[in-house]
């Protein structure tokens, strides 16, 4: 029976237990420090994944995060984080998590056995849709139950694993391995594992949005400003981007209720809100695009 490399013995950290505080932090450090390379090498896996859940948005189908564990609660964590940050419906990327929202504070191991729970997961799964399943090992049953049903529905699958030979790579279009390797603590995923799977679901979220065009630049032109902060950051966001002192930006975002893209384009095209609305509608939200229909 073949293991997964995040359940092998890491041999740079045998004696763990042995080292003084400062140089145990030091050797789990550099553990850590192998992260990021190896989500690096497996970037063109995610641009496919990018591209698949992209295609869907725009057809206005779903992307679903299937998870159980620490990878359910990281895709729990990015999925509730993508409204407030780009306003997009809290029903277009949906996370689900073995043993349900219970799991998030409450280990509940044994729901990842549970091939049926995830088929049952999945049932909200329709064709178009993306599905995405997160599994450090890349073979439990219950990311293996959503992905086959969501399968069989006509949506695209994509597998997040740490195993460059996950046995659930046969149920993935794309398979993103992040091979990680053994973890400083043999078979604690929420270490390395873990981290290369919110890098992953960050990297992957975020592209989507921006090539949905719910940035400008690098500013969030679509966050819900849902306190004083948030308001203030609009505000800033406006001024950044067009240069104009932050009165004329909190005047002109008032103008457009509160809806600073609307405002924005107002702003750099020196045009009226209302027609910055409409211009924004047609050109499907996307500031560049609205900007150009303006110019022309």
């Amino acid at each position: 029976m073949s293991v997964s490399p995040t359940e092998e013995r890491n041999p740079h950290t045998v004696f763990i237990d042995q080292l003084p505080t400062l140089d145990m932090l030091r050797l789990i450090n550099a553990e850590d420090r192998k992260v990021a390379p190896a989500v690096a090498a497996v970037l063109p896996s995610l641009a496919e994944a990018v591209e698949l859940a992209v295609a869907a948005l725009r057809a206005g189908r779903r992307m679903h995060y299937f998870g159980a564990g620490t990878s359910g609660r990281m895709a729990v964590l990015d999925a509730a984080e993508l409204h407030p940050t780009f306003g997009i419906g809290t029903d277009q990327v949906v996370a689900h998590i073995a043993g349900g929202m219970p799991a998030l504070h409450n280990a509940a191991e044994g729901a990842e056995d549970d091939v049926e729970l995830g088929a049952a997961a999945a049932e909200m799964v329709a064709a178009g849709d993306v599905a995405l399943g997160a599994t450090a090992s890349g073979g439990t049953p219950y990311v293996g139950g959503a992905l086959r049903a969501a399968r069989a529905t006509g949506a695209s699958t994509v597998l997040l694993s740490a195993n460059p030979a996950a046995p659930l790579a046969a149920l993935a279009d794309v398979h993103i391995a992040v091979d990680t390797g053994p973890e400083a603590v043999t078979g604690s995923t929420r270490m390395k594992a873990g981290t290369a799977q919110k890098l992953v679901l960050n990297a992957l979220s975020t592209a989507v949005m921006v090539r949905l065009g719910r940035t400008y630049s690098n500013l969030m032109t679509d966050m819900v400003a849902s306190n004083s902060k948030l308001r203030g950051r609009q505000v800033r966001m406006l001024a950044q981007a067009t240069g104009l002192p932050e009165r004329d930006c909190t005047a002109a975002l008032a103008d457009a209720a509160g809806e600073s893209k609307v405002a924005l384009v107002a702003l750099l095209a020196q045009t009226p809100t209302a027609e910055a609305r409409r211009v924004l509608q047609r050109s499907g939200g996307v500031v560049h695009a609205a900007l150009r229909e303006l110019s022309s």
